[in-house]
């Protein structure tokens, strides 16, 4: 359910009370005389229409962690019960002020019959909003629903293809590890264990920070099959900064995967990596340039072709919105990939 205050702005609420008791009091205009009448009843139905919405809608917002918790049936009786009881409170203290004042002849029967028939107009208009959102809300349920499973199952596209061979090469390091260097070998295995618990989290939204400890473990994995071969440079915000940010988990970690594997199976060279990232402007930009060895000008086509992160792209836009992307070029110096997603920054 949605915050109903954050809808519109409570000017905005007002305004469209003000036209929706003009109209109304225009509608029921043969049952007053002059136009100091007319004047009076489209107050009281002004006043009357803000103090049922606006205090019932904050109150609905109140309780929404509550009714978060019930069945969409129940949710949506408790909505009724609060627009129709509060209509009726306010439709009788309304009535007793313009009776007070003389606006109003005073009988039992109209009275009633008036509350009466406000609180029933009400709780028709709320029952035929409930049943649209109800159907809104399906649909958007349905939609979540099929995003989920394409997300997973891009997850798992994603598992399959980058898996295996980071797997096999893992295990032929840790086997090497043992007999030579035990105690590397069970610090290798820690790192492995950390980044394989959590590619089977499947497809979420996590802190930046949590992301970056995955990549530091990917890359102390790489260092140490690589015989320590690789320098990583990283250029982070402040802490403060990125402790605000999120990001979908394993995006930049599968993005340097397949940009680092690469570049491995060329070269026996030292490979150097920069990965840069700023958040201006409620947009994070993430650069990650691979630097290419002397000798690879005949392998540049190919290695275009290797730099496809549409599936990363899609994870990244399901989470992000369709402004979010991921880029990549090869030079004949160093790969450069750039991943850029909006993020509003509340801090501002």
């Amino acid at each position: 359910m949605p915050k109903l205050m954050e809808i519109m702005k409570a000017w905005q609420w007002l305004l469209a009370i003000f036209f929706w008791s003009l109209f109304v009091a225009i509608v029921d205009r043969h049952s007053v005389a002059n136009q100091s009448q007319f004047i009076i009843k489209f107050i009281a139905r002004f006043i009357q229409t803000s103090l049922t919405l606006i205090p019932s809608f904050y109150l609905i917002d109140y309780l929404r962690p509550i009714l978060k918790r019930l069945s969409v049936s129940a949710a949506s009786m408790y909505v009724l019960l609060i627009l129709t009881g509060a209509t009726a409170v306010t439709m009788m203290l309304v009535l007793l002020i313009m009776i007070n004042f003389g606006w109003f002849d005073y009988s039992v029967r109209v009275f009633i019959s008036t509350v009466v028939f406000n609180t029933v107009i009400t709780a028709g208009f709320t029952v035929a909003t409930l049943l649209i959102f109800l159907r809104r809300y399906r649909e958007l349920n349905a939609l979540k629903q099929s995003f989920e499973q394409k997300l997973s199952a891009q997850n798992d596209i994603l598992k399959a293809r980058l898996a295996p061979h980071f797997f096999f090469n893992t295990i032929n390091t840790l086997m090497s590890l043992i007999e030579t260097n035990p105690t590397r070998a069970a610090y290798l295995l820690q790192h492995v264990s950390a980044l394989f618990r959590a590619s089977f989290n499947g497809a979420r939204e996590i802190s930046f920070e949590e992301e970056i400890a995955l990549c530091e473990h990917y890359l102390a994995i790489e260092s140490i099959r690589l015989e320590d071969k690789l320098a990583v440079n990283w250029q982070l915000p402040d802490e403060d900064v990125m402790y605000d940010m999120v990001i979908t988990a394993l995006t930049l970690q599968s993005v340097i995967e397949k940009m680092l594997l690469n570049v491995v199976e060329m070269t026996t060279d030292t490979i150097y990596i920069d990965i840069k990232v700023s958040w201006l402007q409620h947009r994070v930009e993430i650069t990650i340039s691979v630097q290419l060895p002397k000798k690879t000008l005949m392998i540049n086509h190919d290695l275009r072709q290797h730099m496809d992160f549409y599936i990363q792209a899609e994870r990244l836009r399901a989470y992000f919105g369709d402004s979010a992307d991921i880029q990549s070029r090869v030079t004949s110096k160093q790969i450069i990939t750039i991943i850029h997603y909006p993020l509003q920054d509340v801090s501002l």
